[in-house]
């Protein structure tokens, strides 16, 4: 069910550690060994392969030689980070890093199939990649932390920093403001009670079919909304139940095998299900998902209402604002005559990719004050329910090269992130002058971006 997996960054592919995937990089023969070493920290060929498999399946055309001298590379940066931290007595976030833990092994034993199948593929016990895991989300937390701290001794601007980086920054190299719209909407929602109900009853008779003894499966594969799960006949796999939505989780649980479930409702639709395996708390479920669906009769209904307030608001009989307030079904935004802000910052402002498609298609080709031919697109709850709305556009701000007087805001927080940089490479680069370091001669060929590295990696001994 992959619309109804909570994804975790973290895959069993990119913490692969296998012989194979290193066998012609390094000599013939080697399964591990000390590559480098920071003041006391050392890196290992294992620690470098780990990360290589993770970088691995976000470029899978990239060089290997070039990325493992990248990753190398960053590896060494952490590892002054971490001695510095240690230095400075900072202390393991251990909630942070045993909730990082748990969503790991859960992903993993969700994709390999379970706690044996994680042994199997790691050839190592389970308590054992705990430790080892464990002790890396460790150092992650605590380089992590130093280099919040370095960053947090960047001192607060002043619009004379501002001034100052806009004199010594070319033209072309100052930031892009890209188009911003200020927007206002009327909505109308179809009558979802309605549709609820329809698809109710469309399941309890796919329900009442399986009981009766059709295959569930095949069902599954004519009538399941959810693509990912219906080709295999809505089965999921061996899954942990933390990866699903909480309504859906609770009923699998509480379901023995082979019982058909009621009807469960998800913020993803409708479902059926039945439980086809259970390992403690880990889950093989096949389900059924429908969606509600709306009419014509729906559509036509509302297109006519917003036409009318459209064509109302055009010809001076009532104002957007008013209109909003009495017609538009939206709770969100008919108290501030239909005017949208953007949920997670609260900006009165949209940029193109914080519009919904269907939204920016019915605006992008309107003037200020232009109001839009109704349209249907989605609203804001959970992932996002059919609605019928105009829109207009009360202001556009053209893309353009930011300027003092006009986005501050914006100029600041670039001032900022380059100072921070600036202080971070600072501290990396006196750090490399001041600490031991140690990079075994098969990299150094490398080319590294710092020249502290690539000194340490010419001088090292065999």
């Amino acid at each position: 069910m992959n619309k109804c997996l909570k994804v975790l960054a973290m895959t069993a592919a990119a913490l692969a550690v296998t012989v194979s995937a290193f066998a012609q990089t390094y000599p013939k023969g080697l399964i591990d060994k000390s590559i480098a070493i920071v003041g006391n920290e050392m890196i290992s060929i294992s620690t470098l392969e780990q990360e290589i498999q993770m970088q691995k399946m976000n470029t899978p055309l990239y060089s290997d030689k070039n990325m493992r001298c990248e990753v190398l590379e960053r590896l060494l940066e952490a590892k002054l980070f971490l001695m510095q931290a240690r230095i400075d007595s900072l202390k393991v976030n251990e909630d942070m890093v045993t909730s990082n833990l748990n969503m790991r092994i859960d992903q993993l034993r969700s994709q390999l199939g379970g706690d044996d199948e994680v042994e199997k593929y790691f050839n190592k016990p389970l308590y054992k990649l705990r430790e080892e895991w464990r002790k890396s989300l460790e150092e992650q937390s605590l380089y992590q932390q130093e280099q919040g701290q370095i960053a947090g001794d960047v001192p607060e601007l002043t619009p004379s920093d501002v001034k100052e980086f806009i004199a010594t920054t070319d033209s072309v190299d100052l930031p892009v403001v890209p188009v911003k719209y200020q927007l206002s909407q009327i909505c109308i929602y179809p009558d979802r009670e309605k549709a609820n109900l329809a698809v109710k009853d469309r399941l309890l008779g796919l329900r009442e079919r399986i009981i009766n003894g059709e295959k569930f499966s095949l069902l599954a594969r004519i009538y399941s909304e959810d693509p990912g799960s219906a080709r295999r006949g809505g089965e999921l796999g061996l899954a942990s139940k933390s990866i699903y939505v909480p309504a859906f989780a609770d009923m699998a649980m509480s379901l023995k095998p082979g019982v058909i479930s009621q009807i469960v409702e998800t913020e993803y639709g409708f479902h059926i299900m039945e439980v086809l395996e259970k390992k403690g708390d880990m889950i093989n479920v096949r389900h059924i998902l429908l969606k509600p669906q709306y009419t014509d009769e729906d559509r036509q209904k509302a297109f006519k209402t917003l036409d009318s307030l459209r064509t109302e608001v055009n010809n001076g009989a009532v104002s957007f604002p008013l209109a909003a307030r009495f017609y538009s079904q939206d709770p969100t935004t008919r108290t501030n005559g239909g005017q949208m802000a953007d949920l997670n910052t609260g900006s009165a402002y949209f940029e193109i990719d914080q519009l919904k498609p269907a939204d920016y298609n019915a605006i992008k080709n309107l003037k200020e004050g232009e109001i839009s031919e109704p349209i249907e697109s989605l609203d804001n709850e959970g992932q996002g329910h059919t609605v019928y709305k105009i829109i207009r556009v009360d202001k556009m701000i053209p893309a353009h090269t930011a300027t003092f007087e006009n986005d501050y805001n914006s100029l600041i927080e670039g001032v900022k992130n380059k100072k921070i940089m600036e202080t971070i490479d600072g501290f990396v680069d006196k750090k490399i002058k001041e600490t031991y370091i140690y990079i075994d001669p098969i990299f150094k060929e490398c080319e590294f971006s710092r020249a502290g590295w690539n000194w340490a990696a010419e001088h090292s001994e065999n």
